[in-house]
């Protein structure tokens, strides 16, 4: 069976064991890929790289006959060389076919690399590789990784985080890991060395007004407070927040105060979801309340049809869009469906999922998200 690591560890055990000859980078999150393939790419070339022993492909564009003579080239004045495939999940049936005896009997002077977000596991070539590649999991972090993420990317940067600040970089930079990277990377800029980050610095960086954070919106749907959700969107927009990004952000906010709810009906502690949700421990259940399961799933509903019409041809009247799903979660949640929920979407199959944005995957179920 294949050895599985995440990013962290491939560091690791490169420092340990040096580069071995076969690995596949999988994995929806760009950046972990990117930082694997770095990695990866400095164990085998040195820091200044060496470009005659290194090879990249596409698999969409390349033969599988051309990376396998690749593959078998021999390193020129250096001890092993580095072939990468991007995009490896493109590669047919049968541009693959020749590139199974590589994979089944790595080639011991050269590093093959396959990066891909997804690979089909019915190939055989897939599967091949899954039984004989070191895998390293880049799969988007879960909410509990986040914080570690961001306290190792600050520090690498010379940078000390007020813990509000690390909470609200993770709230406005949910959906992507490259957008907190390159925050953090003004904060060091902007921020003297002697002092720590405060949240006010990163809505300083940000162009945002403090109370106007993802957070803020949620709090105001919760106290049905129409203009106050209305207000705080037309400030993002105002500030050249993305349509897509606030909806995102929204949607991974929802996401947070399900799993709040069930961990809290598991017997989880009121400090730890009040940590979780920034707020005060006596108010939690309270805030909770307003989030009824009908109340979320109809929300689910919702992102999804704003979704598309964001995506498609209602792109030009995205603040619209918004402010009609916000003034539908703003209603008081009675179980129904309301009038503004769009008439056409069916209710979630048990099981059903599909991407909001680009958050991380929303599953309905008849009981509380996991």
């Amino acid at each position: 069976m294949a050895l599985t690591m995440n990013h962290v560890q491939l560091e690791s055990a490169l420092k340990q064991q040096g580069p071995g000859c076969l690995y596949l980078v999988v994995g929806e999150e760009d950046l972990l890929r990117d930082s694997a393939l770095n990695a990866l790419t400095q164990a085998v070339l040195g820091a200044e790289g060496d470009a005659f022993n290194y090879e990249q492909f596409y698999g969409d564009e390349a033969s599988g006959a051309d990376i396998q003579n690749s593959i078998a080239a021999v390193p020129v004045f250096a001890v092993r060389r580095l072939v990468v495939v991007k995009a490896a999940e493109k590669l047919t049936a049968r541009e693959s076919e020749p590139l199974l005896d590589c994979v089944n009997n790595p080639v011991e002077s050269t590093t093959v690399v396959f990066v891909s977000s997804k690979m089909d596991g019915r190939l055989k070539f897939s599967q091949a590789l899954a039984r004989s590649a070191v895998v390293v999991d880049c799969s988007p972090l879960r909410d509990v990784q986040l914080p570690a993420w961001i306290s190792r990317e600050a520090e690498r940067i010379g940078l000390r985080l007020e813990e509000a600040a690390a909470q609200l970089l993770q709230e406005v930079c949910s959906t992507s890991l490259y957008s907190v990277r390159r925050e953090l990377e003004k904060l060091a800029s902007y921020v003297p060395p002697d002092r720590a980050v405060t949240a006010a610095d990163v809505y300083q960086l940000r162009g945002m007004e403090p109370g106007a954070s993802v957070f803020d919106l949620a709090l105001a749907i919760a106290e049905g407070r129409r203009g106050r959700a209305l207000s705080i969107l037309a400030r993002n927009l105002d500030a050249g927040e993305a349509p897509l990004r606030i909806l995102g952000s929204l949607a991974w906010q929802y996401r947070r105060i399900w799993k709040v709810k069930e961990s809290l009906a598991r017997g989880g502690r009121e400090g730890e979801a009040a940590r979780s949700l920034r707020m005060d421990p006596g108010k939690v259940r309270t805030f909770l309340d307003h989030f009824s399961e009908s109340h979320l799933e109809r929300a689910i509903r919702l992102f999804l049809d704003a979704d598309g019409r964001l995506k498609g041809g209602s792109s030009s009247r995205p603040k619209m869009i918004l402010e009609r799903v916000l003034l539908t979660l703003c209603e008081k949640s009675d179980g129904t469906q309301s009038e503004t929920t769009p008439p056409s979407q069916a209710p979630l199959k048990r099981g059903a999922t599909r991407t909001v944005s680009n958050v991380r995957t929303i599953k309905s179920r008849n009981r509380p998200m996991r």
